[in-house]
């Protein structure tokens, strides 16, 4: 059974080591360089009172998935930005779906009418997980460099929470 909860500090490192194995495999995030505790602690508070981390966990309390949203600079006050990452292997099990229950009921409470998902164009498994909740696609930017040099579209996703 997968459990969903607010994501804290002391969570930070279980959700790096997440993070960092989908970094180090590649092809699916925009994120090509590893994350530290710290980093992943920086990023909460960045966020302050209008961010929302949830994480999932199994029933030996292993973190099996993460989901976060939080304004961003060139998105418009009432629209949030989410990502979503879900452990290697554990993909297809319903992670991403409890976890966005648990979202989407914080980003209303935060009083935002949107959600902003952007996803790279490679990344099937991520556009179909958008898709399947409903997500439409509003934008696409094509040949953005990466932090290690490569070039990939991207697409984002419209939730409209109103």
């Amino acid at each position: 059974m997968i459990h969903i909860r607010r994501a804290g500090p002391m969570d930070t490192r279980a959700m790096a080591d997440l993070l960092n194995a989908i970094i180090q495999r590649g092809g699916t995030t925009a994120m090509v360089e590893p994350v530290t505790s710290a980093t992943l602690t920086d990023w909460m508070a960045s966020g302050g009172a209008h961010a929302a981390w949830r994480i999932a966990e199994d029933d030996g309390g292993n973190l099996v998935g993460v989901q976060w949203i939080e304004p961003h600079h060139l998105l418009p006050p009432e629209a949030c930005d989410v990502a979503t990452y879900v452990r290697l292997g554990r993909d297809r099990l319903g992670i991403g779906a409890r976890l966005f229950e648990a979202t989407r009921a914080a980003a209303v409470a935060l009083g935002y009418d949107w959600i902003n998902a952007t996803i790279r164009a490679d990344n099937s498994g991520g556009l179909a997980y958008y898709q399947s909740r409903g997500f439409e696609t509003w934008a696409r930017d094509d040949n953005v460099r990466l932090g290690n040099g490569q070039i990939v579209s991207k697409m984002s996703k419209r939730y409209t929470l109103t």
